[in-house]
């Protein structure tokens, strides 16, 4: 696909196929997919059809996701810590599952609400004071270096 020639994210039927493209990439990588594999034992089958609906709601408000995504996470926290550099590992591959498929506004706005998302999650997590600084956060991608690229670009 021509990097600048690639289409926005326009559905679920793009979200389908971006989620399958970062799950075969998260269940594969070293870093990130034990949690997925051993430690939670997702069934992809039934999780793709879930997330799509969370992120089908997240962008075009035209999915009913009601559960509570939080609570997965917590659980797996509870086994093994989920740390900064395991949730900054998971912006990369987000990133790049939607970059090397989409350009455009809802491409941009799933990448940051994916940042969004794992920056809460992390401070839930570890708490109070949590720091994306230091050698945990190896790989993390900050809210702040988005803004300030997002401000270099305009």
């Amino acid at each position: 696909m021509d990097y600048f020639a690639a289409a926005d994210i326009s559905g679920r039927a793009d979200l389908d196929v971006v989620l399958c493209r970062f799950y075969t990439a998260a269940f594969a990588d070293r870093r990130i997919g034990p949690f997925f594999t051993e430690l939670a034992g997702t069934d992809l089958d039934a999780h793709l059809p879930r997330i799509t609906d969370f992120w089908e709601r997240a962008l075009f408000r035209t999915a009913d996701y009601r559960r509570d995504a939080f609570a997965p996470h917590a659980a797996l926290h509870a086994v093994r810590e989920l740390t900064a550099a395991d949730f900054g590992r998971w912006v990369q591959l987000w990133r790049a599952a939607i970059d090397g498929l989409h350009r455009g506004p809802n491409a941009e706005r799933a990448k940051v609400q994916g940042e969004r998302i794992a920056l809460t999650l992390h401070q839930r997590l570890a708490g109070p004071g949590a720091s994306l600084q230091g050698e945990d956060a190896a790989g993390f991608v900050p809210l702040a270096v988005l803004e300030l690229r997002l401000v270099a670009v305009a």
